[in-house]
């Protein structure tokens, strides 16, 4: 169903939960990529995000930093924040132009209505203009808790759909999960992408190491589950939110959990915390795990 893996690594079992990773960064984090580099492994896949107010210049600059450091680029597309069909179509020929990218990464973005054309990533992924600018991979939004806006079966439904559209256009299909704190909650969804016959392979949102408040506004900005219950399992307490908190509880449940039923499926690293701090933990993870 799906094109080959897109990442060398997924042709085998990982050497461990990190084995394979994948990072987001912003266009602001440049400066903070050339000091982590030389802690991330060649071709690792590097997404850079389309935030509300950042330059078109910004966006593509970080993402020719990340492919003149050995890295792998995946630049977001926000559909309702592009303005225009020329905006898209000259983002994504400067991306594969001057950073020779191959894989793209679409969501529909948070604004209620679009700034443009595009309604949700369906419409951009519909638009032939990837796979006519020489793009492979498509990367698309999972989520493990739900949509706020979709039933579950819309959001099965919606999954199902792009994945089918997009090895239909010759491209492969690449599941990105929002972060969780859950991993039991993340397991069980997992299993039913596979058992609906979903084979793309699938990232797992992790956050890096950050402080617990941190943590916290971000979960509530992207509508994640942090129930008492819930972070106790991660490794914070709803009463003491002054220290810091990174994936070790959470990874280490993985590690447990995932099976053969799971189907191909690495982490993807959110660094709330920052990149150095997250390639730091996660060198620090490698060499306890060797």
């Amino acid at each position: 169903m799906s094109k080959p893996l897109i990442h060398p690594n997924w042709t085998r079992p990982p050497i461990n939960m990190v084995d394979g990773f994948s990072l987001e960064m912003t266009a602001k984090d440049v400066t903070s990529l050339r000091a982590a580099a030389p802690g991330i492994p060649k071709d690792t896949p590097i997404a850079v995000t389309f935030l509300p107010g950042e330059e078109f210049r910004a966006r593509i600059e970080a993402t020719k930093l990340v492919r003149s450091l050995g890295l792998e680029p995946m630049p977001h597309f926000s559909a309702r924040r592009i303005s225009s069909v020329a905006e898209f179509e000259d983002y994504l020929a400067a991306a594969t132009g001057e950073a020779a990218v191959k894989r793209c990464f679409v969501i529909a973005g948070d604004p209620s209505e679009p700034e443009g054309p595009f309604f949700d990533s369906s419409e951009l992924i519909a638009s032939g203009t990837f796979e006519r600018m020489g793009i492979t991979a498509i990367g698309i939004g999972g989520h493990p808790e739900g949509h706020p806006n979709m039933t579950e079966e819309q959001c099965w439904a919606v999954l199902e759909g792009k994945c089918a559209e997009i090895d239909r256009r010759g491209m492969a299909p690449l599941i990105v999960t929002q972060f969780a704190f859950d991993a039991d909650m993340v397991l069980k969804w997992l299993k039913a992408v596979r058992t609906r016959g979903i084979t793309a392979p699938v990232r797992i949102g992790v956050p890096g190491p950050a402080g617990i408040k941190t943590l916290m506004r971000f979960a509530a900005r992207c509508g994640v589950g942090a129930s008492a219950s819930v972070l106790s399992k991660y490794g914070i307490s709803i009463s003491q939110l002054l220290g810091s908190a990174g994936p070790d509880k959470l990874i280490a449940a993985f590690e447990r959990g995932l099976g053969p039923e799971h189907g191909p499926a690495r982490l993807h690293f959110y660094p709330f915390g920052g990149l150095e701090k997250t390639v730091a933990w996660i060198d620090e993870y490698n060499r306890s795990h060797q």
